[in-house]
């Protein structure tokens, strides 16, 4: 059984952040021959929700970069590797060193919410005016997180030079990584995602393997947080416009997300 995992931004999503006509029929071909298919991705489920609507995705699908698997046959929502007081109080305490707001991602009462103090940086209010309520997450004060809030990931957007400041000190803690990349606000600005260092996307891929009894894994990823699936892949490719890391890593290279990469490779490998 072949399974393939896609990750979204970079990769399966194009220009538009969005699933073309193209890529859209070809997920739908894929339907058809009994090949399947979910995602892997480092956003929310709630920033996912409306890129994958009126798309079929019935398997679990990984969200978070491992730390989320919604199951929406099930009905089903499973945590892992969620980060700690001790964790969310050290990321706090270093975005606060660097000027940068901090917005703390949680799972409370079955609700999204995003705890963040007050914003700093224009950049940082626009995150929360165009994107955060888009999402429809619930957006409270950062005096309102409680010890029993389940935290999946911290994110911040901030200059360039300081977010990769932040990026060295993050993954030099024993029990935190980051994610950095490019913002889309502009070249001054990247976004940086923490997680606990044992969430990734690779153990949430082999736990869905098994799960699911695929014989041949094959992920599709443009960065940093996609190396770890790459790693325990039969077949990994890269589109042409992925890291330098993950391209020397994949199986092959392939077309850039903006020209429909993924999907003009899919229907040459699988003959749709």
């Amino acid at each position: 059984m072949d399974l393939i995992f896609f990750d979204l931004d970079g990769t399966l999503l194009n220009s538009a952040s969005e699933i073309s006509p193209f890529t859209k029929e070809t997920l739908s071909l894929l339907g058809k021959n009994n090949i399947a298919y979910t995602v892997a991705t480092g956003r929310t489920m709630l920033s996912a929700k409306n890129i994958l609507k009126g798309h079929v995705f019935s398997l679990p699908q990984i969200y978070n970069n491992g730390v989320t698997i919604w199951d929406p046959v099930e009905q089903k929502l499973t945590l892992e590797n969620l980060l700690s007081k001790t964790e969310i109080s050290k990321v706090i305490n270093i975005a606060e060193a660097h000027g940068i707001t901090p917005f703390i991602h949680a799972i409370d009462n079955h609700q999204h919410c995003i705890y963040h103090a007050a914003p700093l940086h224009d950049v940082e209010k626009e995150l929360i005016s165009r994107h955060y309520l888009d999402i429809q997450a619930k957006i409270l004060p950062i005096e309102e997180l409680s010890s029993d809030s389940q935290v999946t990931n911290i994110s911040m957007i901030g200059s360039a030079d300081a977010v990769a400041a932040m990026w060295r000190e993050f993954n030099t803690h024993s029990n935190l990584v980051a994610y950095s990349g490019p913002a889309i606000e502009g070249r001054l600005f990247s976004w940086i995602d923490v997680h606990h260092r044992l969430a990734n996307k690779g153990v949430a891929v082999s736990s869905l393997r098994h799960q699911l009894g695929a014989t041949n894994v094959i992920c599709f990823g443009d960065s940093d947080n996609d190396l770890s699936m790459f790693n325990l892949a039969d077949e990994s490719y890269a589109p042409e416009n992925a890291k330098t890391a993950i391209k020397e890593l994949a199986s092959d290279v392939i077309g850039h997300n903006h020209a429909d990469g993924v999907a003009h490779f899919l229907r040459e490998r699988f003959s749709l």
